[in-house]
């Protein structure tokens, strides 16, 4: 099933794609978290909605990255 069919599918695209904070444009996988997720995983990162917007836009997606952006505000 290509990501097109999938989001016709997806029951929950839109409240997805209002909370997506992705600027890689040509995502094929924006607002389908549970794809975006994997892919993520898959590559040892965290998807964009993880970081801030001013974080996200380096697309350094690393954990290492997730850990020194948050460690000294929780």
């Amino acid at each position: 099933m290509s990501y097109d069919d999938m989001k016709k599918k997806c029951p929950n695209i839109k409240e997805n794609l209002e909370n997506c904070n992705c600027s890689y444009t040509s995502c094929d996988k924006t607002g389908l978290c549970c794809q975006c997720l994997q892919y993520h995983r898959r590559n040892q990162e965290l998807p964009a909605c993880f970081f801030p917007d001013g974080v996200e836009k380096t697309w350094d997606r690393s954990f290492r990255k997730f850990i020194e952006t948050w460690k000294d505000k929780v």
